[in-house]
């Protein structure tokens, strides 16, 4: 297992699989199905380096559910598990 430290106000994002079916029942081929813009965060930064050399302190924390763009942050892949890093302004808003 591969740990993912991410830096300042960045946050790694366990990103959520597309949607395969829809409401109506159709399957929707891997070509048709939307890139997914969810993800549950699975580990934050310290926080954005401030002038005066405090840390901003992050909105969100591990475990969050949270929504993104679709071209937001960098995309890759650890022990086959598909994860997004981007930094917390990225971040279009958190579903409870």
């Amino acid at each position: 297992m591969t740990t993912i430290k991410p830096l300042d106000d960045r946050v790694v994002i366990r990103v959520l699989d597309a949607e395969e079916v829809t409401s109506g029942g159709i399957v929707l081929p891997d070509s048709a199905q939307e890139k997914p813009s969810r993800g549950k965060i699975a580990a934050v930064g310290n926080g954005r380096l401030l002038d005066d050399g405090s840390r901003a302190k992050l909105s969100v924390k591990k475990g969050d559910q949270v929504i993104f763009g679709k071209y937001a942050g960098t995309d890759i892949t650890v022990d086959n598990v598909d994860y997004k890093i981007l930094r917390e302004t990225e971040i279009l808003a958190r579903c409870d």
